[in-house]
């Protein structure tokens, strides 16, 4: 209810200020801003961060932040139809409906454990709604996934596909359906990742590839000199970012965590375990493969730890729940608490003065629950096939 409430409190108030009047523009302000440039036929100035740059301000009343825009055409696409109708509305059906669809998967994973999840992640589901941004709508994708690779892989593949959106969190996934020769479902997400090509190609001309490209490798650049908010952001490289270490050096320690992370992956899918903690483990592992994940990204793990709840509370002691429990809380509230701090825009090494917190709980997060169900887990099995044996003789 306080979330429903907060939504419709953040609808008015973009309804009255607009997209900025001198303040600096909220994500989903960018989402409209974007929409709106695929109705006037020009979505590839998107992609060019100069242009976007005099957009942005001319639409925030002159303020001087920037948001670049990195994500594919289809996500453009998707935007389109926002851009229709006043950007209160547009918000409050766009929070509104990816929330709900976010809550239903949810349920559906969680089961008796749906409060406790809720509970854990409101600060993050808080932030996501504040910001207007998309992480309730992929990670509900992601939670879609999870609940039909089994008995519907069809269906699963459609979420798959769907997550070209935001390909960077679906590559833990990408893997283990190759890994598992879940055929349909990758059959299924390379279609519908080709069809959407196809698709935005013939409404938005071939040289939006080129464009889109460009913008990631500018993007790129930006994340290399610090020009994101990495205080928002969850990435190891973000977190050793912001405590000083060159940007070199983060990539490397990324690099390390993406190959640990894919090694999880690969035992998720080989390992004689049951589905949902195969697919808890691969989720909780997505958003910590690529450098560029938010705050707002954390919310697959949610899906992750619906999944693994069962197995967690039948293995885990009382304090490793509690600390599985409590982590979660500060990844989400620290960006929200530290961006109404921080009113200038987050721009070149200021961006690194404050710390990313996010960053730094979510390995030792991941380890503890990697280690109890897979070490745990392995010591638990092989005293009971030594029972059984001894039994047997």
């Amino acid at each position: 209810m306080l979330l429903a409430i907060a939504i419709v409190f953040k609808a008015v108030w973009l309804a009255q200020v607009g997209l900025g009047h001198g303040r600096e523009l909220v994500d989903f302000a960018a989402f409209y801003i974007t929409a709106k440039l695929v109705w006037l036929g020009t979505v590839d100035q998107a992609y060019q961060f100069a242009k976007l740059i005099a957009i942005q301000k001319e639409a925030s009343g002159g303020h001087d932040g920037f948001m670049s825009w990195t994500y594919p055409p289809q996500f453009s696409l998707l935007l389109a139809p926002f851009a229709l109708i006043p950007v209160g509305i547009a918000y409050l059906l766009f929070a509104a409906s990816t929330f709900a669809l976010y809550l239903a998967v949810l349920r559906r994973l969680a089961g008796n454990s749906f409060v406790l999840v809720l509970i854990v992640f409101f600060p993050t589901i808080g932030i996501t709604l504040a910001c207007g941004q998309n992480g309730l709508l992929t990670a509900a994708l992601i939670g879609m996934v999870c609940l039909f690779f089994e008995e519907r892989p069809m269906l699963a593949g459609i979420a798959l596909g769907l997550m070209v959106i935001k390909p960077h969190l679906a590559i833990a996934f990408a893997v283990y359906a190759v890994l598992r020769r879940s055929w349909v479902v990758v059959t299924t997400a390379a279609a519908v990742v080709l069809i959407s090509s196809a698709i935005c190609t013939a409404i938005f001309g071939i040289g939006i590839w080129s464009a889109f490209l460009q913008s990631v490798r500018d993007s790129s650049v930006f994340l290399e000199h610090g020009n994101y908010p990495m205080h928002r952001m969850i990435s190891i490289y973000a977190a050793l970012r912001t405590v000083g270490m060159s940007a070199s050096a983060s990539f490397v320690a990324q690099g390390v965590v993406a190959v640990l992370a894919l090694a999880v992956v690969l035992i998720a899918a080989y390992r004689r375990m049951p589905a949902r903690d195969s697919l808890g483990l691969v989720a909780i592992v997505s958003a910590c493969i690529s450098p560029y994940a938010y705050d707002y990204d954390f919310l697959i793990f949610s899906i992750g730890l619906a999944l693994l709840l069962p197995a967690l509370l039948a293995s885990a002691r009382e304090w490793e729940r509690g600390i599985i429990y409590a982590l979660p809380i500060p990844i989400g509230a620290a960006g929200y608490l530290q961006a109404t701090q921080m009113a200038a825009p987050h721009q070149g090494e200021a961006s690194l003065g404050a710390l990313s917190i996010g960053g730094f709980a979510m390995l030792p997060l991941i380890t503890l629950i990697v280690g109890i169900l897979l070490l745990r887990s392995s010591r638990t099995e092989a005293i009971g096939d030594a029972g059984v044996r001894c039994a047997s003789a």
